[in-house]
C-alpha cells in the first residue's frame, strides 16, 4: 500500500512513498481547485451546484453538471496515476461529491481540521500539549491558492485564524511553564506564517530579552519597554477579538439579504463594484416595482403591497444580496456574481412568489435588471486549454 501525503498548506505537493508526483496535477488547475474544495469540507458532501459556484462563480458552459462530472473523472484519473486507487478518495454522493481519505493517504488540511477540533474539546493538559505540537508541525503556511476558488481567500483566512488561536494558546502555555527555547521557535515559525503579527514579534523579543539578561526566576520581569509592548499587544488583540466576534455574530443571526437605506446602498455598491471589477466578477442591479393592474394604487394599497414584497424579498433573495427601498413603489437590489440568465432566474423566483400571494389582487409586479460590472467576454467564455 502506497504512503501518500498531500500538502495544501504552505505550498502544494503530492508525495507517494517519498517521491514527488505533484507535476501530474499541473495538467488541470481546476482539478486541483476541485480537490481543495472537497478536502475543505472534511468528508461532508458538496453539491454539484455549490461546486459550480465555488469554481466557476456561475460562469460555466451550457451544461455545467456535465462539466463537473468531466472534471471529477479527470481528477480521479490523475490521482490514480499518482497512486493506484487514490482516485477512490473522491466519492459520489446524491447530487454531489465528497473527499474521504483512502488507507495510506493523508491530507494536511484534513489533519489540521481534526487537530483543531480536538483542541476545542476538553483534552487533558498532556494531550493538549501534544495537539499544540502537532498543529505546529502540520500548519506550514496558508492554504494554496489556485485563483479559481471564489471563496479561496476567505477559506484560507479562516484556517489562518484557527492556526493563530492555537499558536497563541501554545505560546502562553510555554511562557507560563518557562519553556523559553520552544517559545522562541514557535514565535519564529509564527512570523514565517504571518510576518506582521505583533503577538509573535513581542513575545519573541521578550523571550530573547529574558535570555540575554540571564533571568531564570519566574517572578523576575523583563525590561519595562518589552512589558509595555506585550501589554499593548494583548489589548490590541482584545479589540480584534471583540470586533470580530460582534461582526460574525451579527452575520450568523442574519437571514436572507441585507436591507439598508439608499445612501448605504450606494456606498456598498461602490465598494462591490471596485472589488468585483478587480476580481473579474459581475454585479447586477435589479429594480422591482409594484403597480395597479387597471388603475393607480392608493397609498394604503401600495404600502400593503410593498410590505408584502419586502417579506418575499427577505425570504427569496440570497444572503449576499443588498436591498433598498428606492421609491414609494419600488425596491432596488444588488445581485453579485450573477449573469443575465441567473440574475433573471433570481428575479423570476421573486415574481412567482409574489403572484402566489397576490393571485387575485389588482396589484402587479414589474422588474428590470441591468449590469453594473460585467465579465469580459474572454473571461466569461475562456478558450479550452489543459488548465481549464
Amino acid at each position: 500500500m502506497d504512503r501518500v501525503s498531500i500538502r495544501l498548506l504552505g505550498g502544494f505537493s503530492v508525495t507517494v512513498n517519498g517521491v514527488r508526483r505533484d507535476s501530474l496535477f499541473s495538467r488541470s488547475r481546476k482539478g486541483t481547485s476541485l480537490m481543495i474544495c472537497l478536502v475543505l469540507q472534511n468528508g461532508k458532501p458538496v453539491s454539484i451546484q455549490r461546486l459550480i459556484r465555488e469554481i466557476w462563480n456561475s460562469r460555466v458552459s451550457s451544461n455545467p453538471e456535465n462539466a463537473i462530472k468531466t472534471m471529477v473523472s479527470r481528477l480521479r484519473a490523475i490521482l490514480n496515476e499518482a497512486s493506484p486507487g487514490l482516485g477512490n478518495c473522491i466519492q459520489a454522493q446524491q447530487g454531489g461529491y465528497s473527499w474521504v481519505n483512502v488507507p495510506g493517504a493523508e491530507v494536511d488540511v484534513i489533519t489540521f481540521l481534526r487537530l483543531t477540533a480536538a483542541l476545542r474539546g476538553t483534552p487533558g493538559e498532556e494531550e493538549r500539549l501534544l495537539l499544540y505540537r502537532r498543529i505546529m508541525e502540520v500548519y506550514r503556511g496558508d492554504l494554496t491558492q489556485t485563483g479559481d476558488l471564489v471563496n479561496g481567500v476567505i477559506q484560507s483566512s479562516w484556517l489562518h485564524r484557527e492556526y493563530l488561536e492555537a499558536a497563541y494558546a501554545y505560546v502562553r502555555w510555554l511562557q507560563k511553564n518557562g519553556q523559553t527555547e520552544e517559545l522562541c521557535r514557535v514565535c519564529r515559525q509564527g512570523l514565517q506564517v504571518d510576518e506582521l503579527d505583533d503577538f509573535f514579534r513581542i513575545e519573541l523579543i521578550r523571550a530573547e530579552a529574558e535570555n540575554a539578561s540571564g533571568q531564570t526566576e519566574a517572578e523576575e520581569s523583563p525590561p519595562a519597554v518589552y512589558q509595555r509592548m506585550a501589554d499593548t499587544g494583548i489589548v490590541l488583540q482584545g479589540y480584534v477579538d471583540e470586533i470580530r466576534s460582534a461582526l460574525t455574530a451579527w452575520d450568523r443571526e442574519r437571514k436572507g439579504p441585507f436591507f439598508c437605506d439608499f445612501e448605504a446602498f450606494r456606498q456598498i455598491c461602490t465598494i462591490q463594484m471596485n472589488n468585483l471589477e478587480r476580481l473579474g466578477s459581475s454585479l447586477f442591479l435589479g429594480v422591482i416595482m409594484v403597480a395597479g393592474r387597471d388603475q393607480e394604487l392608493s397609498s394604503v394599497s401600495r404600502e400593503s403591497a410593498m410590505a408584502g414584497l419586502q417579506e418575499i424579498l427577505r425570504r427569496g433573495l440570497r444572503k449576499g444580496d443588498i436591498v433598498t427601498r428606492y421609491a414609494a413603489d419600488s425596491f432596488a437590489v444588488l445581485l453579485p456574481t450573477v449573469d443575465y440568465t441567473t440574475g433573471s432566474l433570481v428575479i423570476e423566483r421573486i415574481e412567482n412568489a409574489f403572484y402566489q400571494e397576490y393571485a387575485n389582487h389588482t396589484v402587479v409586479m414589474r422588474h428590470r435588471i441591468s449590469s453594473l460590472v460585467e465579465i469580459p467576454l474572454e473571461e466569461a467564455f475562456p478558450p479550452e486549454s489543459p488548465e481549464n
